[in-house]
């Protein structure tokens, strides 16, 4: 069971090796098939597709191209709180939340699907951005799934290492990684404010009900001896 007085990176480093082979197969698998899904629908609207409208806060963030970085490690960030589940049941709520998140966006892109106007940008000069762009084009905008994952992996983060009493610094990192992606949304010009805040909405809210349905009865996290 879980001890409070063991250190918290003990308790990481645990959790961690728990259920190692269903996290190293699953979480991939989930990425392929959640992207191949979006990519589809991406190329194969099946109604006609809406332009969302700018705001003054997409014309107040300009356009930076090292934020990129923040965009693609997506990737990565939503892979880590399942990585520090320990249990099963807790493995398949967090599964079952994001899988709802996703779907439900991917729902709203099939009925409606919507793009961001576009930028009067060379994509040219910029080659990161262009191959990005070149994956992902700016379709399938609102809301923004990366802003959904994003805040839904943040809320389940923050619950796990809080658990585990990680220092602030640890889940002050948790927090600014996740506004970077949210920002790096707007300052690629992937998304417009309005995708955003739509997915924040997503995004909290299927986080706030597996979590609540997690603590109904918590796990419990195997200390290392």
């Amino acid at each position: 069971m879980m001890q409070p007085n063991k250190i918290w990176y003990r308790q990481i480093a645990t959790a961690l090796t728990r259920h190692i082979w269903l996290k190293a197969i699953g979480t991939p698998l989930f990425i392929a098939v959640f992207f191949g899904a979006y990519i589809y629908l991406l190329k194969n609207p099946v109604y006609p597709i809406t332009v969302m409208p700018m705001t003054w806060l997409d014309r107040w963030v300009p356009f930076q191209p090292w934020t990129m970085s923040f965009y693609v490690s997506l990737w990565v960030y939503v892979s880590l709180p399942s990585a520090l589940l320990a249990t099963r049941r807790e493995l398949f709520i967090y599964s079952g939340g994001m899988t709802a998140t996703c779907l439900t966006g991917l729902l709203i892109f099939y009925f409606w699907p919507t793009a961001v106007p576009v930028a009067n940008i060379d994509w040219a000069l910029y080659p990161g951005v262009d191959y990005l762009k070149s994956l992902d084009a700016a379709g399938n905008a609102c809301p923004s799934l990366h802003v959904a994952t994003a805040v839904f992996s943040a809320l389940w983060l923050h619950f796990t290492l809080a658990r585990f009493t990680a220092p602030r610094w640890l889940r002050s990192l948790n927090w600014t990684w996740c506004i970077g992606i949210v920002y790096s949304t707007v300052a690629t010009r992937q998304h417009v404010a309005v995708d955003v805040l739509a997915g924040l909405v997503l995004g909290g809210l299927f986080a706030y009900a597996s979590l609540r349905r997690s603590q109904r009865h918590p796990s419990t996290v195997m200390a290392a001896a």
